[in-house]
């Protein structure tokens, strides 16, 4: 009985490893900065080695996604690692990106004409051991298509971000997270003039193996920090080429 248990226990770990989620080492903390968020995920760790879905309905939630891909990136990309970004009709203003500490000399964009090239070019991009991230814009994602995008993150560890742009489409993908991404009011740092620092409601719709749930985030300076808000209404912004946040 034991042993049956152990094997379980054993193949439980081996599948969450595949998966992207790795066990701390005891006495180290294998974080990405995004506080009690991290406690959704199995372990208490993000997944790398896996391919996460950011749902969009609107524009704003679309330029909200970016900023907060563009706060994960800051972390993946520490250790010189460059990402690519593709799409077929990018509205990401790149030089925004140094506002969350992204080095945009380290990512390579990819302007396509076609969908069907984006999902070719992300697969082959999350081949490369030596990314550290690919992020592409595409309005739809099938299962076959979700599962080809898997098997490359799993082989190679490269993390995987897709921004889908027409979430009124029933999804149909095995990704491991998906979320959605809506701008809040900012506040203002002692009374000072202009805008306060970026924030959003973040909403981890589904994890595979985890917690889902709802925070207020705020990119500070060069860090997330979680925000205890009451109940507050989104506010929209309209651009024509949209500032990330």
């Amino acid at each position: 009985m034991d042993s049956k248990k152990a094997l379980i226990d054993k193949l439980q770990k081996d599948i969450l490893l595949w998966q992207g989620y790795k066990a701390q080492p005891a006495g180290k903390a294998d974080t990405i900065g995004l506080g009690q968020i991290e406690s959704a995920f199995p372990n208490g760790v993000f997944p790398k080695r896996a391919i996460h879905e950011f749902i969009t309905f609107v524009p704003e939630q679309s330029a909200a996604s970016d900023g907060f891909i563009a706060g994960l990136l800051s972390q993946l990309m520490k250790e010189g690692a460059a990402c690519v970004w593709v799409s077929t009709s990018r509205k990401l203003f790149p030089s925004s990106l140094s506002a969350f500490n992204v080095p945009t000399e380290r990512i390579i964009f990819m302007d396509v004409a076609k969908e069907k090239d984006v999902l070719w070019i992300m697969e082959e991009a999350l081949k490369c051991e030596g990314l550290a991230a690919v992020v592409a814009e595409i309005n739809d994602l099938s299962l076959t298509e979700s599962r080809r995008l898997q098997l490359a993150v799993e082989n190679s560890g490269v993390t995987g971000f897709i921004l889908r742009k027409d979430a009124g489409k029933k999804a149909s993908s095995i990704v491991t997270a998906r979320w959605k991404i809506t701008p809040l009011p900012s506040e203002n740092e002692d009374n000072l003039p202009g805008i306060g620092f970026p924030r959003w409601r973040v909403e981890l719709l589904k994890v595979r193996n985890g917690s889902p749930g709802w925070w207020t985030l705020e990119w500070e300076a060069d860090h997330f920090k979680e925000v205890v808000t009451e109940k507050v209404s989104t506010r929209i912004f309209g651009q024509e080429q949209r500032q990330i946040g």
